[in-house]
């Protein structure tokens, strides 16, 4: 495993190499989810590259850049045993040199849910995928299904981009009470952390209520709205039931949609989602 920091001998180290390539970006922090991604890249493709990298362009100004966890020795430590060939790590002035301007904007995608509350968060999370896929040329790239605003973000940058690369999603990788794993879960107080299974049990709720007939829009808000009330502690941002590919909120009768949300425990800003139906 090499790591390397500079762009430059970043891809002379990505052109020695012989056979397909699958691309993991992270910001570090790294967990059981991450390395999910890891495997599932190791298992279909010739060598793997993942980037560490706290992009800077993708936190708003009352965000938590500077506090969000740094740890690169235990995130080398966990990808040792892993399948990884090269881990990128540049400073952010390689990434983004003083007078660089340029910025992608996908469009309304990237304006609701996540973007509505951050604005200016998936300009950021588009321009650093892009910038990364161009400087690794990964054959595939791998994305958690958690952030799924992002890898629909990501999916319609690459097609809009014409990006030769295949976007892989990969399903949410979860404690056993349900919890999605996120580097924020280290924010949670012990208190917070028995609260936060609350969003997964809402949502798993919802896809037992659809499963068993319940496929009214409105009703299913509801049932997440009316779950999640239980629990004054919760700070609910938005709940959403919208179609798998735009995500323009339904109404009335949904065969397949993504149903997402978020909320704030305390301090820290939790997100989670699952798919009904057949997206």
């Amino acid at each position: 495993m090499q790591l390397i920091e500079s762009i430059a001998e970043l891809r002379r180290a990505r052109a020695a190499l012989t056979g397909s390539v699958g691309f993991v970006p992270t910001m570090g922090a790294l967990h059981r989810g991450h390395l999910e991604l890891v495997h599932r890249a190791a298992s279909e493709q010739q060598h793997v590259v993942a980037s560490i990298f706290v992009n800077p362009t993708q936190f708003g100004a009352n965000e938590d850049f500077a506090r969000y966890p740094r740890d690169l020795a235990r995130d080398l430590a966990a990808l040792a045993d892993t399948r990884v060939s090269l881990v990128f790590v540049p400073p952010v002035t390689e990434m983004y040199p003083a007078d660089a301007t340029t910025r992608i904007d996908v469009g309304p995608i990237a304006e609701r849910l996540e973007g509505a509350h951050r604005p200016g968060h998936f300009t950021g999370v588009a321009t650093v995928v892009a910038k990364l896929c161009h400087i690794v040329t990964p054959d595939a790239l791998y994305l958690g299904q958690k952030d799924v605003q992002q890898t629909l973000v990501i999916r319609r940058m690459v097609r809009d981009l014409d990006l030769p690369v295949r976007v892989v999603v990969c399903p949410t990788v979860r404690e056993p009470d349900g919890l999605a794993l996120s580097s924020r879960n280290a924010y949670l107080s012990p208190a917070e952390r028995a609260l936060a299974p609350a969003l997964f049990a809402a949502l798993d709720a919802v896809a037992r209520c659809f499963a068993a007939g319940e496929h009214d829009a409105d009703t299913l808000r509801e049932l997440i709205r009316q779950r999640l009330a239980a629990s004054p502690a919760l700070v609910v941002d938005y709940i959403s039931v919208a179609d798998p590919v735009a995500l323009r909120e339904l109404d009335g009768l949904v065969e397949h949609a993504v149903v997402s949300l978020a909320a704030t425990i305390g301090r820290t800003r939790l997100i989670d989602n699952i798919v009904l139906g057949t997206p």
